[in-house]
């Protein structure tokens, strides 16, 4: 998934750990040939392949892994859309971009993007993108989908305590030896060598999207690599989103939704929601909470 996972288990012994690993790396390997749009022979890449001529028949699971996102879609009003694999590349954030691309090129990027464009059909299984060069993605989902699914495999092996780390999709379950819960520090993204705070976790994901690592600056004006599936333009006035959910797969796709909805909107969405909270800083360095947040300060 050209992502690092870091896994930690809780066993009696580093032979009964390593084995239980290697567990987890077989599920993670399994999952990219079934989602990644980088692998010719996946499932993902069958589909795109056939935009706009005829519905591709899915594995169960992949095909409701595509019906959840198009849920979150639904849910976030677009702001979370897997047809983004769709847009044209016409935003760079190697530091090359020197002027705005011109309003008809923005537009241009997002014509094929669209979810309502995805057809399933639950008695075939069947996946059909109607516009012919439309592509789906699982670049924001597919990590914690990832995630969660290694997690449930170990669990149901036994392993009573761990983490799954995606590069920063964190999913954790039971406490450390010590009995403490886990905790996981929540970069400072104006200072990314410094964490502003610790949240203890016994049985969820924390997700943290950020903006400091890749960006471009025209006019004075900071813009995200996080690009609005809707508009063709990128996420702007947020550095940082943390979604603490009970599956990373959500916290994943949720992270990416708020900096793509704002602040205001974002954190009003996330609270309707049950069990999953957030925290926001903007590029002022400010902290929006969700409710029920609590931070043990550093």
């Amino acid at each position: 998934m050209g992502s690092r996972f870091d896994i930690t288990v809780v066993a009696r012994d580093s032979i009964t750990a390593n084995r239980y690993i290697d567990t987890a790396v077989a599920e993670i390997t399994r999952i990219e040939k079934l989602i990644s749009s980088w692998d010719a022979a996946s499932q993902t890449s069958e589909i795109n392949r056939n935009a706009g001529n005829k519905p591709v028949t899915v594995d169960e699971e992949l095909y409701q892994l595509i019906e959840r996102a198009i849920g979150i879609s639904k849910l976030t009003d677009g702001a979370f859309d897997i047809t983004y694999a769709s847009m044209g590349n016409i935003w760079k954030f190697d530091g090359s971009m020197t002027e705005m691309p011109s309003e008809e090129k923005i537009k241009s990027s997002v014509a094929k993007v669209g979810y309502k464009n995805i057809v399933l059909d639950s008695k075939n299984h069947s996946v059909f993108l109607k516009l012919s060069g439309m592509k789906i993605g699982f670049g924001a989902i597919g990590k914690g989908y990832a995630a969660d699914k290694a997690k449930a495999l170990l669990v149901k092996k036994g392993v009573v305590s761990g983490i799954i780390n995606a590069s920063g999709d964190m999913n954790t379950w039971g406490k450390q030896p010590s009995g403490e819960p886990w905790k996981v520090a929540i970069t400072n993204p104006l200072n990314k060598n410094k964490a502003f705070g610790l949240l203890p976790i016994t049985n969820g994901a924390v997700v943290t999207s950020g903006n400091y690592e890749k960006f471009v600056t025209l006019n004075n004006k900071r813009y995200s690599h996080i690009i609005d599936p809707r508009t063709g333009y990128p996420s702007s006035g947020i550095v940082s989103v943390t979604v603490f959910a009970p599956k990373a797969e959500l916290a994943d796709a949720l992270a990416t939704s708020v900096f793509v909805m704002g602040k205001e909107t974002g954190i009003n969405r996330i609270n309707q929601l049950p069990k999953v909270e957030c925290i926001i800083i903007d590029d002022k360095g400010n902290i929006t909470k969700s409710r029920n947040i609590e931070i043990d300060k550093l």
